[in-house]
């Protein structure tokens, strides 16, 4: 139960520093993110909203608790890659850019996969000890 712990949390930390280094910027609307945008073909009054909502959803990973909060988070995250991948594409940019998103494609199943399994440990412990009581 410990190996998946841990494992689970260099997943979802990892998760989270990659959302978090895409969330900041577009909160705070630097240049970059918003030439980004601007090249992707979506207005930059996107951006800020963008960005809160996957700082929340880096809350909601981290913060325990509220399994289905960290759902939605999981799903939100993975339809912001899946986007920003369709339109990264879209707008004909080189495949060699599509590694982040790979890579964020694998800390969200990482992360979620090994969120079920520690919650499957966590609800076997517990049927355990109901049977030994």
């Amino acid at each position: 139960m410990k190996k998946i712990v841990t494992v689970y949390w260099i997943f979802t930390g990892l998760l989270a520093a990659l959302m978090a280094f895409g969330s900041i910027p577009d909160i705070l609307s630097v240049p970059e993110a918003v030439a980004l945008f601007d090249h992707l073909g979506y207005p930059a009054y996107l951006l800020p909203f963008i960005g809160t909502a996957k700082l929340l959803g880096i809350i909601a990973l981290l913060v325990p608790g509220f399994p289905r909060i960290k759902e939605w988070a999981y799903a939100g995250f993975t339809i912001d890659l899946a986007g920003a991948m369709y339109s990264s594409i879209a707008v004909g940019d080189p495949a060699s850019g599509w590694l982040v998103f790979l890579i964020g494609f694998g800390l969200i199943a990482g992360s979620y996969i090994f969120h079920h399994r520690k919650l499957q440990g966590k609800a076997s412990k517990n049927q355990q000890a109901q049977l030994l009581s």
